[in-house]
């Protein structure tokens, strides 16, 4: 492999992750590259898990849908356990499915069915977070080595860094646009009533207590009705 090559290819994916615009583009770019770079990968996919509930972001093929959806149905499987579980390892690397029935009696097979092949997969993480695990497919048993698993790993570590800015940032962006919806539904209210700026905020604030509705919900009624029903 010229790694030479393999490292220009990483900066400029780096750089382009960094410059997606928002967290699905992010996503699809970071699963769109382990296509691109890692020698032997047919699809690519990210899952996350909540509870024991799949969840899959970005995948390139529905082969990889099939196999989250597989593993969260029989509740095993080397992604689902590593990241379920807590005890896999950060990085996997399945040479060839057709040995692991002893591992995964159920899931083996099936996935066999399904055309996986073999499989690796990273736990994309910071220091602060876990944010889920990059799942790599192939086809044809034997198809990754430790040369794809060096490769999937520098992915993954700079995948792992544009997901966290990416949330980071949407977050920001979210926290920002739920200030200004409710800042402009206190105005409304304070204009209409006569109330102070506290008073407004109450109201908005014991309407979503009672009615079990988000404050920035309640916010966007008024703005979006000139009061409360």
């Amino acid at each position: 492999m010229d790694w030479r090559r393999v490292a220009e290819q990483m900066a400029s994916m780096a750089r382009d992750l960094l410059a997606q615009d928002s967290v699905s583009a992010t996503l699809e770019r970071i699963s769109a590259s382990a296509v691109d770079l890692v020698e032997g990968c047919d699809a690519a996919g990210i899952l996350v898990l909540h509870g024991r509930q799949v969840e899959t972001l970005a995948p390139t093929d529905q082969l990889v849908i099939d196999s989250d959806r597989l593993q969260e149905r029989l509740g095993e499987g080397p992604c689902f356990d590593a990241a379920y579980t807590g005890q896999g390892e950060r990085v996997f690397r399945i040479a060839d499915l057709t040995a692991e029935h002893h591992r995964w009696a159920a899931f083996a097979p099936q996935a066999q069915a399904l055309g996986v092949g073999s499989m690796m997969g990273f736990l994309l993480f910071t220091e602060d977070e876990d944010l889920g695990a990059l799942n790599l497919y192939s086809h044809k048993p034997g198809a990754f080595n430790e040369v794809s698993e060096l490769a999937g790993w520098l992915l993954a570590s700079h995948a792992a860094v544009a997901f966290s800015s990416a949330r980071t940032h949407a977050q920001m962006e979210h926290a920002l646009a739920t200030r200004h919806v409710i800042g402009e539904a206190m105005g409304i209210l304070m204009s209409r009533h006569h109330l102070t700026e506290e008073q407004a905020f109450d109201v908005l604030r014991r309407y979503s207590q009672e009615n079990n509705v988000k404050l920035r919900e309640v916010a966007r009624q008024v703005c979006e009705l000139g009061g409360l029903s």
